[in-house]
């Protein structure tokens, strides 16, 4: 099997090589140290987006089972007897019931979607800003040597 050129180097050479090109030389291990926490970062916010997105899914499940059990017994109330005025009234009452509870499951969504971003956005911005601090550490000891 041929070897594959770009990922197989020697880093003792590549220093040599800047030392003999009079070039400072460049801390390598940190900058790999500093892409795994950067792929650590991503995963951990993935995982939240995930578990998030799961828990909205939850909740919906749960707001349909609801939806369900309220239209059955709304259905059972609209079909008991009454004048057409009682009935006009209990249904009135049932839509109106229903949008309020539609615009408060709505508003739980929203407020779900909104709390799992943010969680996975402060994963990346804390990550972000020890990232370039890294970089700052690691440019500070290039420029020194």
């Amino acid at each position: 099997m041929a070897k594959n050129p770009f990922l197989d180097f020697d880093m003792q050479a590549i220093q040599k090589m800047m030392g003999d090109l009079k070039m400072p030389a460049f801390d390598w291990e940190a900058v790999l140290a500093a892409n795994r926490k950067n792929m650590e970062a991503f995963a951990q916010a993935n995982q939240l987006a995930a578990e998030g997105a799961q828990a909205i899914m939850r909740r919906q499940g749960e707001i349909l089972k609801g939806a369900m059990e309220d239209a059955n017994r709304t259905v059972k109330t609209m079909l008991a007897d009454g004048s057409p005025e009682d009935r006009v009234a209990r249904q009135t009452d049932a839509i109106k019931s229903a949008f309020e509870q539609a615009i408060a499951n709505y508003r739980e969504m929203v407020e779900m979607a909104a709390k799992s971003n943010a969680d996975a956005m402060d994963v990346m911005s804390k990550r972000v800003a020890e990232s370039l601090d890294e970089l700052k550490t690691v440019l500070a000891k290039t420029t020194k040597r």
